[in-house]
């Protein structure tokens, strides 16, 4: 039987009945454009809360928690400077599978801890062992995000996860019904959830401020390096080669820069969603009111600076439609987007005006016309996000976390599904594909996204209209099964073959490797 694709070139505009933009069309993106650099020079105000769900026993208020960061090499630095520098936390210990750096770390954890040291281990399973583990925190290769807290919250652990909180969709599913199985905490890294501004954009869109809200677009600009392939390479002194791969497939190094090029590689990374466009796609989502997957999905882009060997995509739009509201990222491998974007943000569109976010510590809500009519602040790192995690634990109620791991899941399969389109997309001419995206139902957004991607990459000398990219396959994807109805092409791209023994628990039926 032949599999469901997305049609051949030229086919979406007969497809979708196409229609082009107008004046009004274009005024409007123009506004919009505008917006984020409106709000990138607001002053603070007052900010909202949120909460989340569930419950499990609580610990008392001067109970000392036992701590556990698994992951020191980058994002882990942060759980380190947090944890270490309480009083009413001690961290036991660190976790990592390069020696070199985990033993630094235990260096510098004993400093920040009156000179008592942390137990250095490279196998999370060991420290799963110890009963006085509380809390568990991970900041690993994305790879090994979903297996490490399953195991953890297996064992009795609360757990504090970083962004994506999964590899692919189908694992971050089980991560939510191990969590509500075990009765156990667990925070998604999604920080922006617990800074004020984003507490008090959220209270503006909920509220009705703007009317009824139908359209979100988030925005990264965030350069990229290319990456440097062939190889084999040697694996770097002290790395526990085995253990770094762990359920990833046994395979040779083939990037020169071990510990970040990751990313770049699927089996091992996202590409530029993962660890940057699911905050912008969390918020979208959450402003929007989606609590679940659904509609349908397309993306497009490629490595559209020039060079390297990247497997993903290092510049993309995503577009997701759920009917009555949808939702646009735009993700580019550039230093800063432009004369009227900041680097990074979120924009709202309501019936009575808009909501914008900038940087996630400023935000404003505008009128129509694109007029402030108010304007607020408040934003902060990671602290007031771990603070928040470590209350929820002490009460033993995950209706006090900000970013349960529910929302981490949604959130993070949203990324995945973009790329699942991706993936399994057509190489063509970026004029071409322009063509196409402005004959869809929802086109004015989606090409304007991608027109204003190619307008950057060109005044940075990246791009030109010649280069080809990748149109990827138009998706449906069903909110009850979380997967794509007879297409099992894209449905095989939802999870993935895990080697033995690192395979997550509840995925035993799936298929594995040695």
């Amino acid at each position: 039987m032949m599999k469901p694709r997305r049609p051949a070139p030229g086919r979406l505009r007969a497809v979708w009945n196409g229609w082009m933009m107008d004046k009004r069309t274009n005024r409007r993106q123009f506004l919009e454009e505008s917006l984020l650099a409106a709000a990138a020079a607001v002053t603070p105000s007052s900010a909202m809360g949120w909460l989340a769900r569930d419950s499990v026993s609580s610990r008392s208020a001067i109970e000392r928690l036992g701590v556990a960061i698994v992951g020191v090499r980058g994002r882990g630095n942060s759980h380190i400077s947090y944890f270490a520098g309480r009083r009413d936390t001690r961290v036991l210990y660190v976790c990592d599978v390069d020696q070199s750096v985990g033993r630094t770390r235990v260096r510098e954890v004993a400093a920040r801890q009156g000179g008592s040291p942390p137990k250095y281990e490279e196998d999370l399973r060991r420290v799963l062992e110890d009963p006085r583990v509380d809390i568990v925190t991970i900041a690993t290769p994305n790879h090994w995000h979903a297996l490490a807290a399953i195991w953890a919250m297996q064992a009795g652990k609360d757990v504090y996860l970083e962004t994506p909180v999964s590899h692919n969709v189908q694992e971050g599913r089980l991560l939510v019904e191990t969590a509500r199985h075990y009765r156990r905490i667990c925070q998604s890294g999604m920080q922006a959830r617990s800074h004020p501004c984003v507490q008090a954009a959220m209270g503006h869109l909920h509220s009705g401020r703007i009317g009824t809200v139908t359209f979100a677009r988030g925005i990264c600009c965030h350069h990229r390096n290319p990456i440097v392939g062939g190889g084999p390479y040697p694996i770097p002194e002290g790395v526990n080669y085995d253990l770094w791969l762990g359920p990833a497939p046994r395979a040779p190094l083939t990037r020169a820069q071990f510990h970040y090029d990751w990313r770049w590689q699927w089996p091992y990374g996202n590409g530029v969603l993962g660890p940057q466009g699911v905050h912008q796609v969390d918020l979208c989502r959450w402003g929007l009111g989606i609590a679940g997957l659904g509609g349908r999905v397309l993306s497009v882009g490629g490595c559209l600076q020039g060079g390297g060997v990247h497997t993903v995509a290092a510049t993309q739009v995503i577009c997701h439609d759920f009917g009555d509201r949808k939702l646009v990222l735009e993700m580019r491998a550039l230093s800063d987007c432009g004369v009227r974007e900041t680097r990074m943000g979120v924009v709202f569109r309501g019936s009575n005006g808009y909501v914008a976010i900038s940087g996630f510590h400023r935000g404003a809500v505008f009128d129509a016309e694109g007029r402030a009519i108010s304007r607020f602040g408040g934003g902060g790192g990671i602290e007031s996000h771990l603070e928040n995690f470590v209350s929820a634990v002490r009460a033993g109620s995950c209706r006090q976390l900000n970013a349960d791991i529910e929302d981490g899941h949604l959130s993070s399969a949203l990324c995945h599904l973009g790329n699942v389109s991706f993936r399994l997309g057509d190489t063509i001419s970026a004029d071409d594909a322009a063509d196409q995206l402005a004959s869809l139902p929802w086109g004015d957004d989606v090409s304007a996204a991608f027109s204003r991607t190619r307008r950057y990459l060109r005044q940075q000398g990246a791009a030109d209209g010649s280069n080809q990219v990748r149109l990827g396959a138009l998706l449906a994807c069903d909110p009850d099964s979380e997967d794509f109805p007879n297409h099992p092409e894209a449905n095989r791209l939802l999870t993935r073959a895990y080697r033995r023994p690192f395979v997550i628990p509840g995925a035993e039926q799936l298929p594995v490797s040695v």
